[in-house]
């Protein structure tokens, strides 16, 4: 019998941008989900905490949708899934230690109880559907971060997740390159490979030469009070900062929501060893002398509210710098954070300290020499760039055809491209429903593009509000209309303009009893019709107008 069916594979977020990491591999009556990441706001979605992705397809193919296959525990890659469990409740399948950063989550929004997941060993597969899902070991910037085999009816799919090449890792064995070559000698199909670092010549450097350095940064400065700033997740950096203040006879404090709790679940699973009596409580630190003293904290990215941000700015309720403490950032700015990590920066010489931001940080993707050692086992058909902005993609794809593949063999995708192949041919087939749902505080989804518009029109130019009391059987105005102002003009410098605007709006309403007009939707579009206007033509700002028709 001829099988004309193809494997689709839909890209629901993660692509031309860095998070939201999340996508469908479909055949027949089976779906597998790749990750469920979020993304965090922009600088102008106010209000906005987080940013999950539109998962419209997988509700309207539900049935088809047999479980989600998690390449490792960072945000960009889990943070949706209690958001996404509630609609979509699959079982989730991932190493050990990611396991244990999604139940972390699962219990936050109590669903523990709710979500069946399973624990997966480098080496093992699962078989669901029409698909069996290979787990292959890698390396990344945290720990238990996996590739991903899918073995389908058309041929095999390979996804690096985020990954690395680390030969000498700090925690656990080197990413297994035999793995990909056998994989890649039986042939497959399409290699979807992290673009994150596609721009970058020669290999990414090992997570130990990290130690090296933090062991010298410690060994030169004997008699200050170090803190230490990075990512909570990246678990090895942890453990190296924790080893070298063991080394030199100095107490560590953690502080961070975040790093406490990863610190904490990666400790009691074995991930993170930490030598007896080295870790100390904040307010232990008063006992201990500064020069004994390691302080690991979150806000290397300049978060405004994270622990390093709060200790700067002498927000925190136990910790403040003191003249000569050295700071060391040990990870890089993330694109778009380089301004807040400046203004912490600044505000840490300003107090004092010693702050060091160079040569403390390595990558957790890999580099151009990496990504052609993963082509040259894999040797795939296709070539899918995933995990990148759009300049990212398009440096992975010259990488491939440096490499030798044909142009039309190398695909640079859009989140919702329905991508089809077989071993014949591959094509874009057609597109999905895809896009941000914005969480803000309890609210999932309810703040959407209209609401975040107004919020920017208020960010931008502010609010008038008019208010005015008609009499309800005539519809005459007897009262107002008055002006209140929020965030367009100093009201007590501006009452020229006002009273300018007062005699717009009493000409307004002249023309609304002339006219007879009774409709409150009229009025209130005569009003900001207006008003409008004349605010545009005498302050070139476009405010929000609020008119409030009062009953009596």
């Amino acid at each position: 019998m001829k099988r004309n069916k193809k494997l689709k594979i839909i890209p629901l977020g993660g692509l031309e941008q860095i998070g939201m990491n999340i996508t469908a591999v479909e055949y027949d009556d089976s779906i597998v989900v790749i990750d469920c990441g979020l993304s965090f706001p922009e600088e102008d979605m106010y209000g906005v905490d987080l940013v999950i992705p539109d998962i419209t397809y997988l509700m309207d193919n539900k049935d088809k949708v047999k479980g989600f296959f998690i390449t490792h525990g960072h945000e960009d890659h889990i943070g949706a899934i209690p958001y996404v469990i509630q609609e979509i409740n699959v079982p989730i399948y991932a190493t050990k230690l990611t396991i244990g950063l999604i139940d972390n989550k699962l219990k936050e929004h109590a669903l523990t109880n709710q979500v069946k997941r399973k624990v997966v060993n480098y080496g093992q597969s699962i078989n669901v559907g029409r698909f069996r899902v290979e787990f292959i070991k890698t390396n990344h910037s945290i720990q238990d971060a996996a590739a991903l085999a899918i073995y389908t009816p058309v041929g095999t799919l390979v996804h690096t997740g985020d990954f690395k090449i680390d030969y000498t890792p700090v925690f656990g064995d080197a990413i297994d390159l035999p793995r990909f070559g056998e994989i890649g000698k039986k042939g497959v199909l399409a290699l979807m490979c992290d673009s994150t670092n596609a721009e970058r010549p020669g290999f990414t450097q090992s997570e130990k030469s990290v130690g090296k350095v933090l062991d010298n940064i410690f060994a030169e400065h004997p008699r200050c009070r170090i803190i230490v700033a990075t990512f909570a997740s990246n678990v090895d950096r942890v453990q190296q900062i924790i080893n070298t203040a063991y080394k030199y006879g100095r107490k560590v404090v953690v502080e961070g929501r975040s790093m406490v709790n990863i610190i904490e679940i990666a400790s009691n699973l074995g991930y993170l060893k930490i030598p007896k009596n080295t870790l100390v409580d904040t307010d232990d630190m008063k006992h201990c002398p500064d020069e004994q003293m390691v302080l690991i904290t979150t806000g290397s990215q300049g978060e405004s509210m994270a622990a390093l941000s709060r200790i700067a700015y002498n927000m925190h309720k136990k910790i403040s710098i003191k003249e000569g403490d050295l700071v060391i950032f040990s990870s890089s700015p993330i694109p778009g954070n380089e301004k807040s990590v400046t203004k912490i920066i600044n505000e840490l010489y300003r107090k004092g300290a010693q702050v060091i931001f160079q040569d403390t940080h390595v990558s957790g993707h890999a580099c151009q020499e990496d990504i052609k050692l993963i082509y040259s086992l894999v040797r795939p058909k296709y070539c899918i760039p995933v995990h990148g902005e759009y300049k990212h993609l398009m440096a992975h794809a010259n990488i491939c055809k440096e490499l030798g593949w044909d142009e039309k063999d190398i695909f640079i995708l859009q989140s919702g491209d329905i991508f089809e192949l077989d071993e014949n041919e591959a094509k874009v087939a057609g597109r999905v429903q895809v896009g941000n749902i914005f969480i803000d505080g309890l609210g999932v989804g309810d703040v959407g593009n209209i609401v975040l518009r107004d919020r920017q029109r208020l960010a931008e130019d502010g609010i008038i509000i008019v208010v005015m009391t008609m009499e309800n059987v005539t519809g005459e105005i007897v009262a107002g209309p008055d002006i209140v102002s929020r965030g367009f003009v100093y009201v007590r410098e501006s009452e020229s303009l006002m009273e300018e605007a007062r005699k717009v709006l009493s000409g307004t309403m002249d023309s609304i009893r002339l006219g007879h007009v009774k409709d409150w939707g009229k009025i209130k579009a005569a009003v900001k019709e207006d008003l409008g206007e004349f605010v545009w033509k005498k302050t070139k700002r476009r405010p929000m107008i609020l008119p409030i028709i009062m009953e009596v």
